[in-house]
Parts: structure tokens; C-alpha cells; sequence
């Protein structure tokens, strides 16, 4: 009977950090995802190869809460006559032709009782790259910051920011 209880002890134990690691890997999974995009976006050629700047495609990151994706007719400024023999760029004219709006799969998102707003973050001169890592070398954009409150606040003391919660709360 001992041995029993013994066993059943070792077994619970070791099934609890089992399912808790199973837990914790599909969080992770959910948590750290790169979506598949409907077109395939090259970060490493806009951003990397030819040193375009955040702005010059996310072009309300300087005026507004949020950065947007740019309008298709921003792409085909160049892509009329760049590249127009590539796969992705003929998904992305025949989306312009159609007058079909990419459904393009959020990566970076926040709860909707928190404000934010790239305009104050850009104002205060900070690159982008500190939340959105180094677009510039990622094949598919990813998440690599976590973006929750304690995270946020690590980052505005370290720069003196302010911490109230009224700024985010609304």
C-alpha cells in the first residue's frame, strides 16, 4: 500500500510539471507566433538591403496613435516598375487592380483598455527597434518583446517617463 501512494506521489508530481510545461509551451506558442501574411512582406530588402526608414512605409507612425500599414497605392509607387515579375508583387497589383484590401494578420497587439501611441514614443526620439526588435534582419516579423505592463514600466523608469497609470488606462 506504501509503495502505492509512493508511486502515485512520484507520478502526480512529475504529471503536474508535465502538464504545466505543456501549458506553458502552448502559451508561448500563442504568445510568441509569427502569422502568416497574405503577401509576404521582405523586411530584409526594404528595410536591410535598401535602408528604408519605418516611416517612409508606416507613414502615420509620426501623426497618429497607430503606425498603420501603408496603402497598397504606397507599394505600387515603386512596384509598378520594380520587380513586377515576382509572385508577391503580382498578388499585390492584382489586389490594387481589384480594388481588394490586403487582410493583413496583426502581429504586435494590446488589450483595448491600453493607449498607446507611436506618435509620443517617436517624439521622444526612440527607434523603433527597441520594441520591434531588428525588422531589418527578420525574414517574417515576429514578436520579441512582450509588450505587457511590466515590461512598459521597466522601460519608462529607465527613461524617466512617466509612470501614472492614467496615461495608458483609459
Amino acid at each position: 500500500m506504501v509503495k502505492l501512494l509512493v508511486r502515485a506521489t512520484i507520478l502526480g508530481y512529475f504529471g503536474f510539471f508535465m502538464v504545466a510545461a505543456l501549458g506553458y509551451g502552448y502559451y508561448w506558442h500563442l504568445h510568441w507566433r509569427t502569422p502568416e501574411q497574405p503577401i509576404a512582406f521582405p523586411h530584409t530588402v526594404h528595410a536591410g538591403q535598401l535602408e528604408l526608414a519605418c516611416a517612409s512605409c508606416h507613414i502615420w507612425v509620426e501623426s497618429s496613435p497607430e503606425a498603420g500599414v501603408p496603402p497598397l497605392e504606397k507599394c505600387m509607387s515603386c512596384h509598378r516598375n520594380v520587380a513586377t515579375e515576382r509572385p508577391e508583387v503580382r498578388k499585390l497589383a492584382r489586389h490594387v487592380e481589384e480594388e481588394d484590401p490586403v487582410a493583413w494578420n496583426r502581429v504586435h497587439t494590446l488589450p483595448d483598455f491600453i493607449y498607446f501611441s507611436h506618435k509620443r514614443h517617436i517624439a521622444a526620439g526612440l527607434d523603433c527597434s527597441l520594441c520591434h526588435g531588428r525588422v531589418r534582419e527578420m525574414e517574417k516579423i515576429r514578436r520579441v518583446r512582450s509588450l505587457e505592463m511590466g515590461w512598459c514600466i521597466t522601460c519608462h523608469w529607465g527613461r524617466g517617463a512617466p509612470t501614472d497609470c492614467a496615461i495608458c488606462h483609459m
